[in-house]
């Protein structure tokens, strides 16, 4: 006789990693998503170290067999949506597709689970590469892993070959190949799968080629002062004069001779801001003071409304800024965030890392890179209805990044409303 069973939620049990644990279901016919479904009793042992290999499964006295079926299948889908949001689970998820606790998966096995997981998760290249893999041979673990990483990546082309080619030399001497605690399987896979086209493939060759005496403009990035553009001197004077102690700056009875009078007076108010620290020294979270009044005042003046300093936020560049918001945002297994097509590729590798799905909405080339209400209305419809994403946000990029277009009042007020109407639970955030 089996235990009395227990009605658990069925994530309870698909996300208890590094431990063994044996649970007992009763299945309920309810369509409810906390509850399972009638008529089976199933025990299960998951193990998920990976030297254990597969998962010991047992189904013991079913009254209903046929009722398993959708049960592993609603387990197989919490568990990829888990894996997906945080690159976490990848043992318990190939435990659950592994369901004659083989370990190895049979093309079978497969198949079931590609049918249960949502076909807008998955990459359709990377589908067909491992249910081809299957046709050959049983699927192992550590391909299991290598292929989640191919299959949930936006764009699975992209990858780092130059590198892997030449790795070896980029360590030195060769040795024995040591599989250590921090390895490919045990890293962040969130992080393993993120992308950065900009300092991808293409630069790395670059740079190569630039190492062989090739000469190389690189254009990856917003950089003008590599490809020859002066700086503005008024700025880097002024920065001189605060990072120099007083005495040597601004103190100085020499510095008029060195530097412009407005200069000097500049390059003492900002000191006078930052403190008798200086420039080495850590500020306020939020930045400086006296910093945050001023883009305040500025934003009042531009935009005709009140700005407060309290909700200014200074940061190290904007992909910082970037992160910190949509780390802020992104908190569910399906939360999306809706992106320009094209974009800069800062959103969809954060996006990737902290396991978000992006929502990619395209800008109208003929229009002049325009947005379009129907565009912005489809993408949404689809994700919402159809793939059962959250869409938490949605990024506005303006000036247009690579595009360079400005948008007009028109395509700003279609973008407020857009995200006014839908600024609900399954809505935008403005």
């Amino acid at each position: 006789m089996l235990p009395s069973a227990i009605r658990r939620h069925s994530s309870k049990l698909a996300y208890q990693a590094g431990i063994t644990l044996t649970r007992s279901f009763s299945l309920s016919a309810s369509c409810s998503p906390d509850v399972l479904f009638k008529s089976a009793i199933a025990t299960r042992s998951f193990s998920t170290n990976p030297k254990k290999g597969g998962s010991e499964f047992i189904f013991s006295r079913l009254v209903d067999e046929s009722k398993v079926t959708p049960l592993i299948a609603k387990l197989q889908q919490e568990c990829w949506d888990g894996y997906v949001a945080t690159g976490r689970g990848c043992h318990t998820l190939f435990q659950l597709v592994d369901t004659n606790s083989s370990g190895s998966i049979t093309f079978a096995e497969l198949r079931f689970f590609l049918e249960n997981v949502r076909e807008s998760d998955i990459n359709p290249e990377a589908k067909k590469q491992l249910l081809s893999a299957a046709h050959d041979h049983m699927i192992t673990f550590p391909e299991f892993q290598a292929w989640l990483i191919r299959a949930t990546k936006v764009d699975p082309g992209l990858k780092n070959t130059f590198a892997a080619e030449h790795y070896h030399a980029s360590i030195g001497s060769s040795h024995a190949e040591t599989e250590h605690s921090w390895n490919k399987h045990t890293m962040s896979q969130n992080l393993r799968r993120m992308q950065y086209a900009v300092r991808g493939e293409v630069v790395i060759r670059a740079d190569a080629m630039a190492a062989e005496g090739r000469k190389i403009i690189y254009t990856n990035i917003g950089n003008p002062h590599a490809v020859g553009q002066k700086p503005i001197t008024y700025y880097r004077q002024v920065l001189s004069l605060c990072d120099l102690p007083p005495e040597c700056g601004v103190d100085n009875p020499t510095v008029a001779s060195g530097f412009p009078a407005d200069v000097v007076e500049r390059a003492r108010e900002l000191r006078a801001a930052i403190g008798d620290a200086g420039t080495g020294a850590y500020t306020n979270s939020q930045g400086i003071g006296k910093f945050r009044n001023d883009v305040a005042q500025f934003i009042s003046a531009r935009d005709g409304h009140i700005s407060l300093p309290s909700n200014i936020f200074l940061t190290n560049g904007a992909s910082s800024a970037i992160e910190f918001v949509l780390t802020g945002l992104i908190g569910g297994n399906r939360d999306a965030i809706m992106i320009p097509i094209p974009q800069y590729p800062i959103y969809s590798a954060i996006i990737s890392r902290l396991g978000a799905r992006q929502v990619g909405y395209y800008l109208d080339e003929d229009k002049g890179w325009a947005i379009t209400e129907r565009e912005l209305e489809q993408r949404r419809t689809a994700a919402v209805e159809r793939d059962g994403l959250d869409i938490r946000a949605l990024t506005l990029i303006n000036p247009g990044n690579p595009t360079g277009q400005v948008l007009s009042r028109e395509d700003l007020e279609v973008i407020c409303k857009f995200c006014a109407k839908h600024d609900s639970k399954h809505g935008v955030a403005t």
